[in-house]
């Protein structure tokens, strides 16, 4: 089992907390930053599509957002409550949260100037694509190019998860050994679906690096809590005039293909690229062509 080590990890700081972040490529290639979704650590973003998409001219950079993996925990603040969260939503209030996702935004852009960069190309997953559509709103300069996976633009509107991804989402995953690996192949099982799934070897060797690393529950609830509050954009996302990848499977069990379609509609002059059979995950099968499509786009 290859395990990620400390030595292979660098750190930055960037918006008052330590970002754990690994590089990939030439150092001198244009950069390519990519954010990870949900409480999910940058091992996630294999180390082979990692150095698949270096090998296409880049400086690929992946880490570990706030209160996941290796970056820093932010154990001093709360652990929203989500069903409070959800009920104030629902009266229209504006829940107090920990932080938000333009918080961790500014985490990626103090990143990029931590390592000495101006501008960069934003690949986002899920979250992660959420956080880049923020930094591309505000502010874009930052941005050279923007890609969205599996992402969506926050209207309430759109049709929700699937009843077995909602029950996930709700569920504390557990933090012993063998309990977190077999609920994480279990998880992945679900997100990819039956026409294209994620090979359990692979969802196992992330289970492993990622246990390997270090659990975070608390962090899990106060990232799953700013997700809840982040809103609409739908109406910012069309002041968006970088050059927009989005790339969405047309049987997502957590966000919908119609989630997709509504961020390229709502992003002007955005490509489309729906994947047949991908689900909420990727595969090794859609690696080539999800690095053939962030290269074409990403130039």
């Amino acid at each position: 089992m290859q395990h990620i080590s400390r030595r292979e990890v660098k750190f930055a700081r960037a918006n008052g907390i330590d970002i754990a972040y690994q590089t990939f490529g030439d150092k001198d290639a244009s950069p390519l930053i990519l954010i990870m979704g949900l409480g999910s650590q940058m091992v996630l973003w294999d180390g082979e599509f990692c150095r698949k998409l270096a090998a296409g001219g880049y400086r690929v950079i992946r880490f570990d957002n706030r209160d996941i993996g290796l970056s820093t925990k932010l154990d001093w603040m709360q652990v929203p409550d989500t069903t409070a969260v959800a009920a104030a939503l629902q009266r229209g209030e504006v829940p107090v949260l920990p932080y938000t996702l333009e918080d961790m935004a500014a985490d990626t852009a103090a990143l990029l100037t931590a390592l000495g960069y101006d501008k960069a190309h934003i690949v986002g997953e899920s979250m992660g694509g959420m956080i880049g559509q923020i930094m591309a709103i505000n502010p874009p300069e930052r941005l050279l190019s923007l890609t969205s996976i599996m992402s969506s633009t926050g209207d309430p509107f759109l049709p929700p998860p699937s009843p077995e991804v909602l029950e996930i989402l709700y569920t504390p995953f557990p933090t012993d050994h063998n309990g977190f690996v077999e609920s994480f192949v279990r998880t992945f099982k679900v997100l990819s679906g039956a026409a294209m799934p994620l090979s359990e070897a692979l969802a196992r060797k992330w289970a492993e690096q990622s246990y390997k690393r270090g659990l975070n529950p608390a962090g899990v609830a106060r990232q799953f809590a700013a997700i809840m509050a982040a809103g609409d954009r739908t109406e910012k996302l069309k002041s968006i005039s970088i050059p927009t990848l989005v790339i969405h499977g047309d049987v997502d069990p957590l966000l919908p293909v119609e989630c997709g379609l509504a961020t390229a509609t709502a992003i002007p002059g955005s490509r489309l690229k729906i994947i047949q059979e991908m689900g909420h995950a990727l595969p090794e099968a859609v690696w080539p062509q999800i690095v053939a499509e962030i290269t074409r786009h990403a130039v």
